[in-house]
């Protein structure tokens, strides 16, 4: 049985690594789905098959497996629901719910385990033990500290991830404020909080008991609610994958808690992978990981008054004449395009001037949107072609000779004053510079400014135009003029 179970778990661990080798190709991502639902299905399926044999039914007193797939099948049933009802616009907070699941589930188990230490350690006959609590028995006095210090890791990062995701689950909602917020003192209070979290540790260690460890969950989620509360509404994508990391590692150590190889190495793969991506992303914001994580910018609104001229109104004709006398044309998809769920209209658009001969090409900048490669994809959903989706360092020296540029619900990552003001919150980060086209349009439904707060000169060029109102309507318009 043991054979089996080992033989399942390196299966879906050669699934899930070929399941993120696959993601990074649009054209193998479906298939690289696939894989992973297959190796989850076999984990899952290998693990309750591994509880179900004489005498492993019970541990202490544990509930019966039939409890087990009665909690998995309601699971599934809600997972399904949820789904099918999430839109694209949902998926960033629908992420940071996830994540914020594996954390509290990294704290139960934790929690479990010293419950089932604390039973077996008063328990006279240890033949009686079967499970999780005869591997416990087995262990040596210096394993058994390793055990602590695994499940102090695994509550403490469990803990972290867990408050800091429904945070960021409320900025990305709307339901919080995107604003940076910390309480007097700023990190001084992460800081104490992380010293007491270290003591009541080492108490831990010294077999204080679960008190110790059931304080370190409450503070450590005190430090998570703080830290993302601190962290502004722009630097939040980075805040997304940083979690994804954090609820990798978290996995990973209670995987050591539960001798579970499976759990290890799909927690390593998620925690490294989410820590990566992490890098990535700031490096495509020019901004440091340690800077983020302290407080990252957003929230601080630059006043209208200060950039120079006014925005000039368009209406849909005159940019349909206006493309149909382009020959290049540069679009820039952004949260907007979410929101409106234009994206099937711009595909639309697209193949309708593609046919007229124009060169019709997409810019995707690492950060638009709330998720990474979330442009791309619901421009895939959309069925666009993936050939003329480009990154922003593959497009950019383009603009120049370029006829039009569409901005489409995009705001921070075409701003101009990362480049021209250096006292801008966001000076240095990399923008898809769309300003050097000979004509922009920008597709926008008011006059706000962009999730970071910051206000955009390149609205108030003497060669931009704003087409005001919804995104899809506005491109439907665009189309009947075209056609």
């Amino acid at each position: 049985m043991q054979g089996l179970l080992t033989a399942a778990y390196i299966s879906a661990a050669i699934l899930f690594i070929l399941s993120l080798g696959g993601l990074s190709n649009q054209e193998r991502a479906k298939q690289a789905i696939w894989f992973g639902m297959i190796g989850m299905a076999l984990a899952i399926g290998a693990t309750v098959g591994g509880l179900v044999s004489p005498g492993q039914v019970k541990s202490l007193g544990l509930p019966n497996v039939e409890w087990l797939v009665a909690m998995m099948a309601i699971g599934t049933v809600i997972g399904a629901v949820v789904a099918a009802r999430v839109e694209m616009t949902g998926m960033p907070q629908l992420v940071a719910a996830l994540h914020s699941f594996v954390g509290l589930a990294a704290v139960f188990i934790g929690l479990n385990a010293e419950f089932v230490l604390s039973e077996v350690l008063q328990t006279h006959d240890l033949t009686e033990l079967t499970g999780f609590a005869a591997r416990l028995a087995s262990k040596t006095a210096v394993e058994l500290t390793m055990l602590r210090i695994e499940v102090f890791l695994g509550i403490f990062i469990g803990a972290v991830t867990f408050t800091g995701s429904v945070i960021a689950y409320g900025k990305l909602a709307g339901q919080v404020s995107g604003r940076p917020r910390k309480l007097p003192g700023g990190h001084f209070w992460n800081a104490t909080l992380a010293l007491a979290c270290l003591a009541c540790g080492g108490a831990y260690l010294g077999g204080e008991g679960v008190w110790t460890i059931s304080v370190v969950a409450v503070l450590a989620g005190i430090i998570g609610l703080h830290l993302i509360m601190g962290i502004g509404g722009a630097d939040m994508p980075v805040v997304v994958s940083m979690l994804n990391s954090y609820s990798g590692w978290a996995a990973a150590a209670i995987g050591f808690t539960l001798d579970n190889d499976l759990l290890i190495v799909t927690g390593a793969l998620v925690g490294s992978s989410g820590a990566i991506l992490s890098y990535i992303m700031c490096r495509a914001m020019n901004r440091h990981f340690v800077s983020v994580i302290l407080g990252g910018f957003g929230g601080t609104q630059t006043a209208a008054s200060a950039t120079v001229g006014k925005q000039v109104a368009t209406d849909a004709e005159s940019v349909a004449n206006s493309l149909l006398e382009a020959d290049s044309i540069i679009i820039v998809p952004g949260y907007g395009m979410a929101v409106a769920q234009a994206q099937g209209a711009i595909s639309e658009l697209t193949t309708t001037l593609r046919s007229k001969g124009k060169s019709v090409r997409f810019a995707i900048h690492p950060v638009a949107g709330r998720l990474p490669g979330h442009m791309n994809v619901l421009l895939a959903e959309a069925r666009v072609p993936y050939d003329i989706v480009l990154e922003m360092d593959e497009i950019n020296v383009d603009f120049p000779a370029t006829d039009m540029a569409i901005v489409v619900g995009s705001n921070d990552i075409v701003n101009p004053s990362a480049i021209e003001d250096p006292q801008s919150p966001i000076a240095g980060m990399p923008v898809l510079e769309v300003w050097k086209a000979r004509q922009v349009i920008v597709s926008k439904r008011g006059q706000g400014t962009g999730y970071s707060g910051i206000d955009n000169p390149l609205f108030y060029r003497e060669n931009t135009q704003m087409l005001f109102g919804d995104a899809r309507e506005s491109v439907q318009s665009l189309l009947r003029f075209i056609d």
